[in-house]
């Protein structure tokens, strides 16, 4: 990997591409400090300690939130709208005939998401200022109140617009990036709070050490999970196209076991935080029942993850896998799985092994976010980095890994991921 990161800094383009994305990322933790103005960070600092979901608001957003900068909510905004489009393009006919459209429908589709993210994170700005905030403002007028919902909706829109940014002159995805950079940019804390806990005899260094072997095992599960495949034998029928001959070769179709990646733990955790949050916001004895029986940790919270995160498998793996268009695609060109018939089974067939590996990834991605908070209900000690901060980070250096390696490949350098 480190081989990979030398070889490409010195190709002149993706030094740039390079260069370009950590700058970015600079400006996002820069802008991480800049705090909201007209609010008193120190008032509200109690309300993150011990509380599980602000705790992962925090982690997520890299420390903004709990300092209250203009990034305090983060690319959350952004999750969302994205998540009601792609339910939207399965419903409204308008939209699912742009996402068949290629580059220009998903242009038309993401400037929608845009309006989307606004319009939610002016109205998440507006909970979280005459909620979570209130106690925290200096001089509680509406023109204060304006400035800081104003200043918490640009602040997410810049982060939207520096992952697009990211998208089109750097490397990886976006949204994604910023994620990673958010949680990575934790860790420093979360070693020093270790350390700390260790020397005051708090915890032992044999549950240290036993909770370092199992994030290792997480980590090593999640790239398995990641790079597992499942191969299709595809054989070519031969062609005689004047006095050529084509095909007759034998190939295979890699199929993910995790087609839809970290999606469904990023669209899933952001839907359980919805109701926590709006219940964390009203001061009422009702709402602190509500949050104390769907909380971060809870049972109940526990239980629609795992179903979440099943779902969102199997539906973001329908949007990105088509087997209809794959099996038309192979009959066109003379392609066939051995012992099955061109067409419709052959459809039929890739659905049905489809379906077999995703409800397999999708039961491997729900253990590995699930066991660690099952482990922090047993041990009854918070752990910052679970499940989910593993996989995204995990699952988006993955990736971004191998866009770096597949635009190496085109230039004959030798990448970390040797076949």
């Amino acid at each position: 990997m480190l081989g990979t990161l030398v070889n490409a800094w010195r190709i002149r383009d993706l030094r740039s591409k390079l260069v370009f994305t950590l700058a970015m990322l600079f400006v996002y933790r820069l802008g991480a400090h800049v705090p909201v103005p007209g609010i008193d960070a120190s008032r509200i600092q109690d309300m993150f300690e011990g509380q599980d979901l602000f705790g992962f608001l925090n982690v997520i957003a890299g420390g903004a939130l709990s300092q209250l900068s203009i990034f305090a909510m983060s690319i959350t905004p952004y999750i969302n709208a994205s998540i009601i489009m792609q339910l939207l393009t399965v419903v409204i006919p308008k939209f699912e005939e742009w996402s068949k459209e290629g580059q220009e429908g998903k242009k038309k589709l993401a400037q929608y998401t845009r309006y989307g993210t606004v319009i939610i994170a002016f109205l998440q700005a507006i909970g979280m200022t005459l909620g979570l905030l209130g106690p925290a403002i200096d001089n509680p007028s509406f023109a204060s109140y304006m400035v800081i919902i104003l200043s918490l909706t640009a602040g997410t829109a810049f982060l939207m617009w520096l992952g697009e940014q990211i998208n089109e002159r750097g490397i990886g995805n976006g949204i994604s990036i910023i994620i990673f950079a958010g949680i990575v940019s934790r860790i420093p804390q979360v070693i020093t709070q270790g350390f700390h806990l260790v020397r005051v005899g708090e915890i032992s260094i044999l549950l240290v050490l036993l909770l370092v072997a199992l994030i290792v095992g997480a980590i090593v599960g999640v790239v398995a999970l990641q790079e597992g495949r499942r191969q299709i034998p595809v054989q070519y029928a031969k062609r005689v196209v004047g006095r050529k001959m084509y095909g007759g070769q034998s190939t295979h179709i890699p199929l993910k076991v995790n087609q839809a990646g970290v999606i469904p733990v990023i669209f899933a955790s952001s839907i359980l935080m919805f109701p926590e949050t709006l219940a964390q916001f009203i001061q009422a004895d009702w709402a602190a029942t509500v949050a104390s029986i769907i909380g971060f940790g809870s049972p109940l919270n526990t239980v629609l993850y795992l179903i979440l995160i099943i779902f969102f498998t199997y539906f973001y793996t329908a949007i990105q896998f088509n087997p209809q268009d794959m099996a038309d695609n192979m009959k066109k060109y003379g392609g066939f799985i051995p012992g099955i018939r061109p067409g419709r089974p052959t459809a039929k067939y890739l659905s049905k092994i489809m379906d077999r590996i995703t409800l397999a990834g999708a039961l491997a991605l729900a253990a590995i976010v699930i066991l660690p908070i099952l482990l922090e209900n047993f041990i009854e000690m918070n752990i910052m980095f679970g499940g989910t901060a593993l996989i995204i980070m995990v699952g988006v250096a993955l990736e971004t890994m191998k866009q770096i390696e597949s635009q190496m490949l085109m230039r004959h350098y030798q990448g970390f991921m040797k076949k």
